[in-house]
């Protein structure tokens, strides 16, 4: 071991996140003290970031399987079969959301951006090429003095790094709550197409294998990245920002087309991008999945800063890196596709039979590691939780004197208001294949080639799962099933991003229990498995100006499959003089709706139940009309209610209707689930058994008339279309 090295201190120990009991399973796995850049090496990969240590228990309860799952969660990303491709291929649909939160609030740029490159890492490291980007992201009161800051750099981030790699961002979410004040939500999903013969893992085998490294060299950016992802802010967040990774776009396309050249030979053994934790939970993944151990030499590591030592090396996080195992033989084949390229490639080690890790640097052995406890015996932990307490049923509901003046300040709210402001900024048509722009319930991108799509929508309602993170957990599964189905297409299978405050807190692990929960229960209903994801864990701040705790936010990325893309249903009203329909209840469930919140200022009683059995009749019974041409518009009904849904599809078509059953703001604003908004012309024929169907209106004239009182949809337009750009030009 190096003689230069530090003592390691208990302050050390404790830098590096560990408690007592933790340090100690690090001397028993070791059976010495480590050296300062092994006790680096286990501190990341038994952070919360990387080891799920706080979660794992829990998130067993979720059900990953199905007929059309081909890989569940434990790889980089989710894969479902979606088919068949063209030239007889059959496809698969290769996802993943990721979260980028604590570095982009730090730096928003470029914690955003290098969030989009990382996702996008992720899925073609598998063979996929990337086909389409969402996001979902949460920012705090659009009053608060820095969020202006943070909305404009991470939307610039994340267009900026989608533009310029080539993949359309199509769709995604935004939503405003003072508890993200200072800990806004950054959090990014990737789906790409592969053959199904030639999907990639990471699991490293074949003693002797050469490991090699290719994408960008190594600095110094992101060291402790993983670390700082799993501790709350305090004070000194400003302090963190060497710990955010810079990003470069276009070494990132360089580096998608070198891999997908590379995969298309049979030179690759196993591959793994270095995300989180860098080179260190790259190397350590593809050993322990592949049961063997390594070797790797640290002076062969490409390096673009000097004196670099192995523990910088081992924690960056520098971005457009990949780690692979070749086969024997094909390393000078594989050098000269990267260098065509202009990409970095170097054999720093092979895979050996000992179970070990083992790091040289300058002739000396900087790291002997047993890889077992390193991977597979991180703490776990069953932390203490509570319910949350269930809210009282509503009793004194304020009624609503001008319903239209309602409306319009709905429409205008930061939770309703039109995101076009947003996804302008992005590139949603690059590859030619996106169906369906963003602003509808689901984002389309044709599959190549074909005339089939594939259906993807972002999904999450966090006040409803701070109220009864039970039901709001359901509720997450149920909307992004609804959106999918919305469009014609199949719901097939979701990842996640668990978005919680501190775990250590009952109260907070109690919201996480409760979520997963519900969210399993709604996955196992719906035949909608969770094939990937990602748990984001102590997301409060104590900043000046900041909340404790964000609300508990499990955000749901759905995929699904349209059969053919003629059929392909959105929200836009088409014609006039088509009947429109409400199809699900309406019972006016007014508890944690935007209205309550929007006009009367109150975030009160509990949300909506969500009637699971419903929502998949429903949502069966709108696919088979989209399929069957009987729809010419479709929109699901979620935030702000039934009128709010109308008034979207009346922007969109630009055209008005005539509305006869919306008689109360418990009807015109209520929240109720497994409900849709459709318009016909063909009425007579839609009746379906046990399908509550409510005919609410006529669509014509260029206003929502409602109760003689008339509302025109240019006056919807402006509060709808003015919020974004006045917040930030203002």
């Amino acid at each position: 071991m190096s003689s230069t090295a530090p003592a390691i201190t208990p302050e050390i120990v404790a830098e590096h996140g560990f408690n007592e009991e933790e340090y100690a399973r690090v001397l028993n796995a070791l059976g010495r003290e480590p050296n300062i850049t092994e006790l680096g090496i286990f501190s990341v990969m038994w952070s919360e970031h990387c080891s799920y240590k706080s979660s794992r228990i829990h998130l067993k309860n979720l059900p990953t399987t199905a007929p059309w799952v081909i890989c569940g969660p434990g790889e980089n990303a989710g894969v479902i079969d979606i088919g068949a491709g063209p030239n007889g291929t059959k496809l698969a649909a290769i996802f993943k959301m990721e979260s980028h939160n604590h570095p982009s609030y730090i730096e928003p740029y470029q914690g955003a951006a290098t969030g989009v490159g990382g996702i996008l890492r992720d899925v073609f490291t598998m063979g996929a090429r990337p086909v389409a980007n969402m996001n979902a992201l949460r920012f705090g009161r659009p009053d608060h003095p820095r969020m202006r800051h943070l909305i404009s750099g991470v939307v610039r981030g994340i267009g900026g790094y989608g533009n310029c790699v080539g993949v359309p961002t199509v769709g995604g979410e935004v939503n405003f709550h003072a508890a993200y004040d200072g800990n806004i939500l950054v959090n990014a999903m990737t789906v790409g197409i592969a053959e199904q013969d030639k999907i990639f893992y990471s699991a490293a085998s074949g003693v002797g294998n050469p490991i090699v490294y290719v994408g960008s060299k190594t600095g110094r950016d992101g060291i402790h990245g993983a670390t700082m992802a799993s501790a709350d802010f305090g004070e000194d967040s400003d302090a963190k920002r060497p710990t955010v990774q810079v990003g470069d776009p276009f070494t990132e396309k360089l580096l998608i087309e070198a891999c997908l050249e590379l995969m298309a030979s049979d030179a690759i053994v196993a591959i793994q991008d270095m995300g989180a934790a860098g080179l260190t939970s790259s190397s350590v993944e593809m050993a322990s999945k592949g049961g063997v151990g390594l070797l790797l030499n640290m002076d062969m590591v490409p390096q673009r800063e000097t004196g670099m030592s192995a523990y910088e090396m081992m924690l960056s996080e520098s971005q457009e890196r990949m780690l692979m195992v070749l086969k024997p033989g094909k390393e000078a084949f594989a050098e000269a596709i990267f260098h065509k390229w202009e990409l970095d490639f170097a054999v720093i080690g092979e895979v050996t039979d000992t179970g070990r890790m083992v790091l040289t640097h300058h002739g000396e052995t900087v790291c002997d590691i047993p890889l077992a406890p390193l991977a597979d015996d991180a703490p776990l932990y069953d932390r203490p939780h509570v319910p949350t307490p269930k809210r009282a049923p509503l009793t004194d509901i304020p009624a609503s004197t001008d319903i239209a003046a309602d409306l319009v300040t709905l429409m205008g709210s930061p939770d309703i208001a039109s995101r076009r402001w947003i996804w302008e900024q992005y590139d949603h048509m690059v590859g030619a294949d996106t169906l369906q722009r963003p602003g509808g319930d689901a984002a389309v991108v044709r599959i190549h080639g074909t005339n089939r799509a594939l259906a993807i929508s972002t999904d999450c309602t966090p006040r409803y799962c701070y109220a009864d993170p039970f039901e709001g957990g359901k509720q997450a599964i149920a909307e992004c099933y609804r959106n999918i189905s919305a469009v014609g297409a199949l719901p097939l299978a979701v990842t996640n991003c668990l978005n919680f405050a501190n775990p250590q807190r009952p109260e907070i692990m109690g919201q996480l229990v409760g979520c997963l929960d519900g969210m399993g229960e709604a996955c196992r209903a719906l035949d909608f498995p969770v094939v990937s994801g990602n748990v984001s864990l102590y997301n409060e701040s104590k900043a000046t100006g900041g909340g404790s705790a964000i609300l508990p936010t499990p955000a749901i990325g759905g995929v699904g499959v349209l059969e053919d893309i003629d059929t392909m249903a959105t929200v836009a009203f088409k014609a006039e003089g088509e009947a429109i329909f409400v199809i699900g209840d309406n019972n006016g469930h007014l508890g944690q709706s935007l209205w309550l919140r929007e006009v009367h200022g109150r975030e009160d009683g509990p949300p909506p139940p969500v009637d699971l059995a419903k929502e998949k009749a429903h949502a069966a019974f709108i696919r088979t009309l989209v399929a069957d041409g009987k729809v010419s518009a479709v929109h699901d009904v979620s935030d702000g209610g039934l009128l709010v849904a109308v008034a979207e599809m009346a922007m969109a078509g630009n055209i008005g209707a005539t509305l006869e059953e919306i008689g109360d703001h418990f009807t015109a604003f209520g929240e109720d689930q497994a409900r849709y908004v459709v318009t016909s012309s063909v009425a007579d024929s839609i009746q379906a058994a046990g399908i509550p169907m409510t005919r609410i209106g006529t669509t014509g004239g260029d206003a929502l008339v409602l109760h003689g009182k008339s509302i025109a949809i240019a006056d919807l337009r402006d509060a709808h279309e003015g919020f974004f750009p006045a917040l930030m030009d203002g």
